[in-house]
């Protein structure tokens, strides 16, 4: 008698053990974070002639530099540009790179203050064509930066403060400073070390608006 009621007593608690089971769903795997949706951007579909028309002004904490746009030349490099301008991506970026009587670099967007959110960080990795064209490497010039590798570039762009020629034809010259040069000068002549900047100049705002007309006098 006694070790029915022990029997019926284990039964029992299997029986407890199995409904339990059964009543809990089972845990699927983690899963990973999915990768954020490409994003369409205001000049992803204009054409060259609408591309032409735009202007960049980057207000700086050194002043404002504004450029014109070379859009039959490098028409993806522009575009590239101009969205980064109109989306904000370009603002509180810094130009973080230097070189004495050569260039200021800028477009970085890990350089940016704040959260880098994980649409940034994509798009600061999305790559264009390389568009090496003829124009020259001349002052005030504004070309794409990239790696070695052939069509890598992506966010970062540079200004001439001086000719260039052994540029021409192999980087993609897309704008060129109409206002501010002594800004970008400014920003070339601070201290630096090993082409850093001591205290890199902020973007403060990025804006791609039509160019102003220019009335004849």
């Amino acid at each position: 008698m006694f070790m029915r009621i022990i029997l019926s007593f284990i039964s029992l608690v299997f029986l407890s053990i199995a409904v339990v089971a059964q009543a809990e769903p089972k845990k699927a795997n983690a899963r990973p974070e999915a990768t954020p949706a490409i994003v369409a951007e205001p000049f992803d579909k204009a054409d060259v002639k609408a591309m032409a028309g735009q202007c960049v002004k980057l207000d700086t904490e050194a002043g404002v530099i504004e450029m014109e746009m070379f859009s039959e030349q490098a028409p993806e490099s522009v575009r590239n540009f101009l969205n980064l301008a109109a989306t904000g991506a370009l603002d509180t970026t810094t130009f973080s790179r230097v070189v004495p009587g050569f260039v200021i670099q800028g477009g970085n967007l890990y350089s940016r203050e704040g959260k880098m959110t994980a649409a940034l960080g994509q798009r600061a990795r999305k790559t264009i064509p390389d568009e090496p064209n003829k124009i020259l490497h001349e002052r005030g010039i504004v070309s794409m930066a990239r790696p070695e590798e052939p069509n890598q570039a992506t966010t970062n762009f540079f200004i001439l403060v001086s000719s260039a020629s052994y540029l021409d034809g192999k980087f993609a010259a897309f704008g060129r400073v109409t206002k501010g040069m002594d800004v970008v000068d400014a920003i070339n002549k601070a201290s630096v070390t090993d082409e850093k900047p001591e205290k890199p100049v902020r973007i403060k705002k990025a804006t791609a608006a039509a160019c102003a007309v220019v009335q004849a006098q």
